[in-house]
């Protein structure tokens, strides 16, 4: 048997010669498979935004969001299988809700990624179950302000200023270096987003998509919310002007 998953890929708890767990590797490629989706923390908040994919002209428009409520404070974007996002999505409810049950507080957003990144990586111990095909991205304002977490599908959770995900997230990463976040408010940060997947999306491979956004910052009452759909159309209207003016330029170059 080689190192190229032929033997080694039969259960998520056998490690190959070279230390690769193809199982969760396998998990991450579902990921990068998924529609972009991305967070931005800035001084006043957290901005969630994704490219849901239609795959359909007979989709119900705003349905079948990837962008959830996990809690009043806590707001949770995915990339990878709708079915695991929604799993873990209750999952993270229930971390919440327990806490505050215990400690009659909010639970902060280091003690649910850990647990969470807990949950995520026990699924890649044991040989009758699977790794989750879905990465997370979770937003959160608790007493240490604005916070912003990605949970991959090994389990591994870690602090972001801006993090993407997705089949854009080198694109999308690469648009996220060029922001001062720090600087950014709320407002800006929405219409960044909203630059960031129209730029990270490729009409090649997929013409219709869907942009969702979501906030979490004093304007939402420090509450997970989706945007206004005034402030959507005014972000959805920013990023289309922006990508025509690449395109220009881009012709422009070429002539």
């Amino acid at each position: 048997m080689t190192s190229i998953g032929t033997g080694y890929d039969l259960s998520v708890s056998t490690y190959s010669p070279d230390g690769r767990v193809f199982q969760v590797e396998y998990a991450q490629k579902a990921v990068d498979n998924s529609g972009t989706a991305i967070g931005l923390r800035v001084k006043g908040g957290v901005v969630l935004a994704v490219e849901k994919i239609k795959h359909s002209r007979l989709l119900v428009p705003n349905s079948n969001k990837r962008i959830m409520t996990a809690g009043k404070h806590i707001g949770v974007a995915s990339a990878g299988w709708m079915s695991d996002t929604r799993h873990l999505v209750k999952r993270t409810r229930d971390e919440a809700h327990n806490y505050h049950d215990i400690y009659k507080t909010n639970a902060p957003a280091k003690i649910i990624a850990e647990r969470m990144g807990m949950y995520v990586q026990a699924y890649t111990l044991y040989s009758a179950v699977r790794p989750f095909g879905v990465s997370t991205i979770l937003a959160c304002i608790d007493e240490d302000g604005p916070q912003l977490y990605m949970i991959e599908p090994s389990g591994q959770y870690v602090g972001y200023r801006g993090c993407a995900a997705g089949k854009g997230k080198q694109a999308a990463k690469t648009e996220i270096e060029k922001l001062n976040l720090e600087e950014l408010t709320v407002r800006e940060a929405v219409k960044e987003a909203a630059r960031i997947i129209y730029a990270a999306h490729d009409d090649a491979k997929d013409k219709l998509f869907e942009l969702e956004l979501s906030w979490i910052c004093e304007e939402s009452n420090n509450l997970h919310t989706h945007v206004p759909q005034a402030v959507l159309e005014e972000a959805i209207e920013y990023a289309e002007k922006a990508l025509n003016e690449d395109d220009d330029e881009m012709e422009d170059d070429e002539e």
